[in-house]
């Protein structure tokens, strides 16, 4: 018998144990504004109970009545003040935008995920919305650099494939070079005409000025030390409108180069001449016919150094908007005649960057592109350095 019934007993002690915290629970799962509204109906049904029974043996009986009815209507109107009026402002509303803001941030919606200052109050509710407020920031923060550097890896990827092909390219380039060089060279050697031998010379300087991209090409797949001297930019720029004044459409533009004959910088000249042939081609293409071509330059001082800035403008179209943010992406070509790779750029910001130095572009008030490159100024007139 003992046995049976202490099995019995055994089984009904948790019934009893577990049944306030099954209240509890329940209870605990109600939604704020209910859990505090039954909170509030029993404080002050509890605290009107009291006063009355207090107050019953010592009043007479149309005073009893009174009280109560007194004691009904401010325990009303208590609840009624406290629900409507100042729970909802200090409590319920405060809750809201924290419920909407993370429902916002939810769906991304990035302009609502953020609860404005103004509504912010200075209670611990309100520090609880600005540690939120603060954490998104940080999050949003950490997608934005992760997604930075998702696409630095995917241009990584990019630049090492066509790193590959450019020096497959080089490598075939090289020898048509050898022997048109040689060819030209023969040439020269063979006649005496003036206006020939001149053609010839433009001739050679162009094959050579091509083995010389060649050589660039190489070096855009591998590391390779390139000799850095004070180069004057003024110079480089006509040397690099001669190189693209050979097309047509370039005896119908206006070139102005308005960079100051004193600004000097340190660089490989060869490669520098690259990117400011690349820069002027771009912009003969986008500009109509007489169109016009600037350049010009300024001194920057940036963290106590010099700089110089040199800014490549035309009168075209200007860089679409949808275009302007990738410019300097591999394969990204704004060219409608389907001739641009959209390789130049990319090269181009390559070159500029081992230069210690930065490219931009954008679109100009007055209409057309502009390219910017900012270059450290020579310090020195020290020439032989060499650089990776």
């Amino acid at each position: 018998m003992e046995g049976p019934l202490s099995r019995t007993h055994s089984l009904s002690v948790p019934v009893h144990v577990r049944s306030p915290k099954r209240v509890t629970r329940l209870f605990g799962d109600l939604k704020v504004r209910l859990k505090l509204m039954v909170l509030h109906n029993v404080f002050f049904l509890i605290l009107s109970l009291g006063v009355y029974f207090v107050l019953y043996p010592y009043l007479p009986a149309p005073a009893k009545t009174n009280l109560f009815i007194v004691l009904g209507a401010i325990y009303i109107l208590a609840v009624l003040v406290l629900e409507t009026t100042i729970m909802p402002l200090y409590v319920y509303r405060p809750l809201q935008l924290m419920l909407e803001a993370d429902q916002a941030t939810q769906h991304g919606d990035r302009d609502h995920e953020l609860i404005g200052e103004a509504f912010i109050p200075a209670d611990e509710i309100g520090h609880i919305m600005r540690s939120r407020n603060a954490t998104v920031i940080e999050l949003r923060k950490r997608e934005e650099d992760l997604e930075e550097a998702l696409r630095k890896l995917e241009a990584q990827d990019r630049l090492v494939s066509l790193g590959l092909l450019s020096a497959s390219v080089a490598h075939e380039l090289n020898t048509p070079l050898t022997v048109l060089q040689g060819s030209i060279e023969k040439l020269t050697e063979n006649t005496g005409d003036p206006a020939t031998l001149e053609r010839l010379a433009r001739m050679l300087r162009v094959t050579q000025r091509i083995r010389r991209i060649s050589e660039g090409l190489v070096d855009f797949s591998r590391v390779r030390k390139q000799h850095m001297e004070p180069v004057p930019l003024r110079h480089l720029f006509d040397e690099a409108w001669a190189l693209v004044a050979i097309d047509k459409k370039a005896a119908a533009s206006r070139f102005a180069n308005q960079v100051h004959s004193g600004d000097v910088v340190t660089g490989n000249s060869d490669r520098l001449v690259q990117v400011f042939v690349n820069l002027l081609r771009n912009a003969l293409d986008a500009v109509p016919a007489a169109g016009e071509i600037t350049v010009h330059s300024r001194r920057l001082n940036r963290n106590s150094q010099p700089w110089i800035s040199i800014a490549v403008e035309d009168n075209g179209p200007g860089i679409p908007s949808d275009v302007l943010p990738d410019i300097f992406e591999a394969f990204v070509s704004t060219r409608l005649d389907a001739k641009g790779t959209g390789l130049g750029l990319t090269v181009a910001e390559g070159i500029i960057h081992q230069h210690g130095g930065t490219i931009a572009a954008s679109n100009r008030a007055e209409g057309g592109a502009c390219l910017e490159v900012t270059l450290p100024a020579s310090g020195s007139r020290r020439q032989g350095t060499s650089a990776s």
